[in-house]
C-alpha cells in the first residue's frame, strides 16, 4: 500500500468513520436538521416511556401491542434522513428521494399497526393488497438495510426471501428443494405475523436493547468514558507496555456500555494507539490490541453487544442466568490479552512511560481489590435497601430516592474538589499519566447507575427493560444537575445558569442514542427476514446435512465447520445481527449433530459457541470492519492488522471448544466454591495457553516446552478428558434392562441412553443421544416424567412416540415412529463412580512448574544471576 492509503486518519476523519458505520454520516444544518433531531428525541422519549412502570397509563394499549412497528417505522425514516444512499449523495441535506423513502417505509412499517383490525379479522393472513404492501415494505426496508449497515447484510436476506419463493424449483438441488410459497403466504410470515421482521430479534431490540444502547450514550455523555480511560491509564500507563494493558482494561470498561466494537475501537484508540506505537509496538500490533480489546468488548456482560437479551429469549433461560454463563469466559479472556500484552513488552524490552515506578503485583491486586469490591458493594445494597423497604413499606420508594439523591450530592461535591477531567493529548512530547490519588474523585458518581444497573439485574431480578429504566432515570438527574452542583460546590457564580447546559447534555445524549439505535433497529428487523425463512421452510435441517456431509460425522470438523461458518455469514454484519443470523442458521446444526455423535450441551453452551465465532468476523480478513478502524487510527496496514488481531484472538477462538466440552467454565450446574475453583483453574489454564501460543512464558520457549504448556492447558481445561481415559464415567447396560436401570438410578442423577430409528424426512436409520433426568417415585412416575412409553420385545426395547407436551417429545420429533422400522434404545449408560476429574490438576501443575523451573533458570543464566 501507499504511505498515502496507510496514513492516519485526523480526528475528524475518525469521526466520520464512527458516525457513517455507527450513527449517520449526513450532518444536515437549518430548520431540516433540528427536525430531524427532534424526531430521534421523540423515539428515545417514546422508548423510555415504552419501558417504565407508568407505561400502561401513559400510552394507549394499541401503541404498545404495536411496539414493534413503531420502532421500525423510527428506525427506517431515521435512516434515510442520517445515511446518505450512496458515496456521492449530498451529506448537508435531505435529497427528494430520501423524503419519499423516509415517509414510505415508516408508513409500511406502521401498517400492521394502521390496519391492524383488518388483518385481525383475516386471521392474521395478508390478502392480496396485504401482500403487495408487504413486499412494498420489504423493498423499503432494504433500501434503509443497505445504506445503514452494507449490502452484506441485504444481499443475505434476499438470498434466503429467493429460497421462500424459489426453492421449490426444479434448478435447486434435490438436496435443499421445499414445497414452496406463494406470495400471499411469504408476506404473511414476513411482514404481517410475528414470525419474520416483526419476530422475536425486533421485539428485543423494541423492549431491552434500546434503553441500553440509549444508557451507553447517556453514560459518554456525561463523561463516564473518558473518566474510564483515564483511570486505566492511571493505573496501569506506568507498566512495561502499559499503554497496551491500559487499553484493554479501558476498551473492557466501555465495551460493558458499548454495543460497537467499531465504536470502540475509534473511541479508545485515538489515545491508546499512539501512545502504543510510542513505548515499541508497531502500528499493526497498536492497531491489533485495540482491535482484540475492543471486539472482545462484545462478550463481556452486561449488554454483550444486545445479544444477551436475544439469548434470553431464544434458549428460553433468564436474563441471569445468561450473563452468569457468559462471565468467566469473558473474564479469563481479558486477563489472556493483558497477558498478551505484557508478554509482547517483556520480549521486546519495551520502554515505560512516565516517571513513576510501580510494580505489576501491587497494580493487579489494587485493580482486583477495586472490582471485588465493587461487586461487594453492588451486592451488599440490598441489605439496606430491605431494611428501608419492611420500616418504611408503603414510602420506601421515595425515601431511597432521597437516600440515593444524598449519595450522588456527596459524591459530586467529592468530584467538585478536583479539576475537571480533559481528555489528553497522547502525540504531546511530554505524556504525563493521570495520577489515581487526584482524579479517582472526579468521576465515583458514575459508577451509581451502574450499580443500579446491577442491582436491579442481579439482586432484584428485575426484567432487563425496567431494569436499564431505573439506570437511565438516574442518568437524566445526573445529567441535568452535575454541573450544576459542582459549579455550587466550587463556589462559581453561574451555578444556575449550568442547568441550561445540563438539559443540552440530556437532549443531545438522547438523540446520540436514537441515532446509534438505527442499525440496531434495522439489522434485527432485517435478520428476521432470514429467522422467518428457517421457520417457513426448515432450511436449518439442510444446513445440519451441510455440514455433516463436510464433517464425515467427525465431531471436531463439524464444530470446526460450524465455526467457519458463523464466521462467514458474520462478515460485515454488525454484533447483534451476526447474532441472529448464525443462531438460526447454526446451533440446530450443532445441537442435533453433537447429539448424533454422542456429545450432549446444554442449549446455551451452544449459543454462545456460535455467538464468539460470529463477532469474530469483526477481526478477521478480507471484512474485519474493527481492524480496518483500528488501522485507520494507526496508519498501519488492515490486512495484517487483521490478521494478528486474529493470531491476538486465538484465546477467544479456543474457548468456545473449551466450553463446548467443559460446561464448568459457563458455570453449569456448579456450586459457589466450586465455581471459584473453576474461575482460578480456568485463568491459570488461559494464561498458560496464551505463553504457549506466543512462544514466551518466562523466557522464550523451547519446542517441547510449548507443547507441554498446550498439554497442561488441555488439562486444566478439560481434565475430564484424560480422567474418563483411565476411568470410564459410565457403564453400559443392555437395552433390555434400562426399566431396571431407571428404578435403581438415584433421583436427581441422568442416564443418557442412544435411541434409533427412522429420520421422519428421510426414513434413514439415525442415532441420537439424549439424557434423562432421573425423577422422584417409582419406575411408572419416573417413566411419566421423562413422556416414555416403553414395549420390549426380547432384547430389544421399543419406544412409542412420547407424550406431547413433555421435554422428549421435543427431541425426539424427528423420528418416524410410525414407519415399518422400529424406534428404538440401542444403548444405556448409567453414571459410574468416577474418581473426582479434578485430580488431574496434580500431574498438570507438576508439570508446569517443571517448565517453570527449567525457564526461570535459563533467564536468569542469561542475566548473569546464578540459578
Amino acid at each position: 500500500m501507499s504511505e498515502r492509503e496507510n496514513r492516519a486518519l485526523n480526528e475528524e476523519e475518525l469521526q466520520e468513520l464512527v458516525a457513517a458505520s455507527d450513527s449517520g454520516g449526513r450532518t444536515v444544518p437549518g430548520a431540516i436538521g433540528t427536525f430531524i433531531a427532534a424526531v430521534a428525541l421523540i423515539w428515545s422519549v417514546f422508548q423510555v416511556l415504552l419501558a417504565s412502570p407508568v407505561a400502561p397509563y401513559i400510552l394507549p394499549g394499541d401503541l404498545i401491542n404495536n411496539s414493534r412497528q413503531i420502532h421500525l417505522a423510527f428506525a427506517i425514516f431515521l435512516s434515510a434522513m442520517a445515511y446518505p444512499l450512496y458515496k456521492s449523495a449530498p451529506k448537508n441535506r435531505v435529497p427528494w428521494y430520501d423524503w419519499v423513502l423516509a415517509i414510505g417505509g415508516a408508513v409500511l412499517a406502521m401498517y400492521g399497526y394502521i390496519f391492524y383490525e383488518k388483518i385481525v379479522g383475516n386471521g392474521g393472513l395478508a390478502d392480496a393488497s396485504d401482500a403487495l404492501f408487504a413486499l412494498a415494505g420489504l423493498t423499503f426496508l432494504f433500501i434503509a438495510a443497505y445504506r445503514t449497515l452494507g449490502p452484506v447484510m441485504v444481499a443475505l436476506a434476499i438470498i434466503f426471501l429467493l429460497y421462500v419463493f424459489f426453492g421449490s424449483s426444479e434448478a435447486v438441488p434435490d438436496q435443499i428443494r421445499w414445497a414452496g410459497a406463494s406470495l400471499r403466504k411469504a408476506m404473511s410470515h414476513m411482514w404481517v405475523t410475528s414470525e419474520g421482521v416483526f419476530g422475536i430479534a425486533l421485539g428485543v431490540s423494541t423492549k431491552f436493547v434500546f434503553l441500553f444502547v440509549l444508557f451507553g450514550a447517556l453514560l459518554d455523555k456525561a463523561g463516564a468514558g473518558n473518566y474510564f480511560i483515564k483511570m486505566a491509564f492511571g493505573a496501569l500507563g506506568s507498566l512495561r507496555g502499559g499503554p497496551a494493558k491500559a487499553a484493554v482494561v479501558g476498551s473492557a470498561a466501555t465495551g460493558l456500555i458499548s454495543g460497537s466494537s467499531i465504536a470502540n475501537v475509534v473511541t479508545t484508540g485515538t489515545f491508546t494507539i499512539p501512545l502504543m506505537k510510542r513505548v515499541g509496538f508497531t502500528a499493526e500490533k497498536a492497531g491489533s490490541v485495540e482491535v482484540a480489546s475492543s471486539v472482545n468488548g462484545q462478550i463481556m456482560p452486561p449488554v454483550m453487544g444486545a445479544a444477551a437479551f436475544l439469548m434470553v429469549e431464544y434458549v428460553g433461560i433468564s436474563y441471569f442466568e445468561v450473563i452468569t454463563h457468559a462471565f468467566v469466559p469473558a473474564i479469563i479472556s481479558y486477563i489472556a490479552l493483558v497477558y498478551i500484552v505484557h508478554l509482547e513488552a517483556v520480549k521486546n524490552n519495551m520502554p515505560t512511560l512516565g516517571d513513576k515506578t510501580v510494580s505489576l503485583g501491587r497494580t493487579v491486586g489494587g485493580m482486583f481489590l477495586f472490582f471485588a469490591g465493587f461487586a461487594l458493594l453492588c451486592y451488599a445494597t440490598q441489605f439496606p435497601v430491605r431494611a428501608i423497604v419492611s420500616l418504611v413499606p408503603e414510602g420506601s420508594g421515595w425515601v431511597l430516592a432521597v437516600l440515593l439523591g444524598a449519595v450522588y450530592v456527596a459524591l459530586v461535591k467529592l468530584a467538585a474538589s478536583v479539576e475537571e477531567l480533559e481528555a489528553d493529548d497522547p502525540n504531546a512530547e511530554i505524556v504525563e499519566l493521570p495520577d489515581i490519588s487526584k482524579i479517582w474523585k472526579a468521576g465515583l458518581y458514575y459508577l451509581m447507575p451502574i450499580i443500579v444497573l446491577v442491582y436491579f439485574l442481579m439482586i432484584e431480578r428485575k426484567s432487563p427493560g425496567l431494569s436499564a429504566f431505573w439506570a437511565t432515570f438516574l442518568l437524566f438527574f445526573i445529567l441535568i444537575t452535575q454541573k450544576t452542583l459542582k459549579a455550587f460546590f466550587r463556589g462559581e457564580a453561574n451555578a444556575i445558569s449550568q442547568l441550561r447546559d445540563g438539559f443540552i447534555d440530556l437532549v443531545n445524549g438522547m438523540i446520540d442514542g436514537a441515532r446509534n439505535m438505527i442499525g440496531i433497529g434495522l439489522a434485527t428487523a432485517t435478520a428476521g427476514i432470514i429467522v422467518g425463512t428457517v421457520s417457513l421452510t426448515g432450511i436449518g435441517q439442510v444446513m445440519a446435512d451441510f455440514v455433516e456431509f463436510l464433517s464425515g460425522g467427525n465431531l471436531m470438523l463439524m464444530l470446526f465447520f460450524v465455526a467457519v461458518l458463523s464466521l462467514i455469514l458474520g462478515m460485515g454484519l454488525p454484533t447483534t445481527a451476526n447474532y441472529i443470523v448464525v443462531s438460526s442458521l447454526m446451533v440446530s446444526v450443532v445441537v442435533e449433530l453433537g447429539a448424533q455423535s454422542g456429545l450432549v450441551v446444554p442449549l446455551i453452551a451452544v449459543h454462545l459457541f456460535v455467538f464468539y465465532f460470529g463477532i469474530m468476523a469483526d477481526v478477521t480478513p478480507p471484512v474485519g470492519l474493527a481492524s480496518f478502524a483500528a488501522a485507520a487510527v494507526s496508519g498501519g496496514d488492515a490486512i495484517r492488522t487483521g490478521f494478528t488481531a486474529f493470531f491476538y484472538s486465538l484465546r477467544t477462538v479456543a474457548l468456545p471448544f473449551v466450553f463446548i466440552f467443559n460446561t464448568d467454565l459457563l458455570l453449569i450446574d456448579v456450586t459457589w466454591y466450586q465455581g471459584v475453583i473453576v474461575f482460578i483453574i480456568a485463568t491459570v489454564g488461559i494464561l498458560v495457553f496464551t505463553a504457549a501460543t506466543m512462544g514466551f512464558y518466562i523466557t522464550k520457549s523451547k519446542i517441547w516446552e510449548t507443547v507441554a504448556l498446550l498439554l497442561v492447558a488441555f488439562a486444566l481445561f478439560r481434565p475430564g478428558f484424560f480422567m474418563d481415559q483411565i476411568q470410564h464415567p459410565y457403564h453400559l447396560t443392555p437395552p433390555a434392562e434400562f426399566e431396571t436401570a431407571l428404578t435403581e438410578a438415584p433421583a436427581g442423577s441422568q442416564l443418557r441412553v442412544v435411541i434409533s430409528g427412522p429420520d421422519f424426512d428421510t426414513l434413514e436409520i439415525k442415532d441420537l443421544t439424549v439424557v434423562l433426568d432421573v425423577a422422584e417415585g417409582d419406575l411408572q412416575t419416573r417413566l411419566d416424567a421423562l413422556g416414555l412409553m416403553l414395549m420390549p420385545e426380547g432384547d430389544k426395547m421399543i419406544l412409542e412416540e412420547p407424550m406431547f407436551g413433555t421435554a422428549l417429545s421435543d427431541k425426539l420429533a424427528s423420528f418416524d415412529f410410525y414407519g415399518d422400522e422400529p424406534v428404538e434404545i440401542t444403548l444405556v449408560q448409567a453414571p459410574s463412580d468416577q474418581l473426582p476429574k479434578e485430580l488431574i490438576f496434580i500431574p498438570a501443575l507438576l508439570l508446569l512448574g517443571l517448565v517453570t523451573v527449567l525457564q526461570s533458570r535459563r533467564a536468569a543464566a542469561r542475566k548473569g544471576v546464578p540459578a
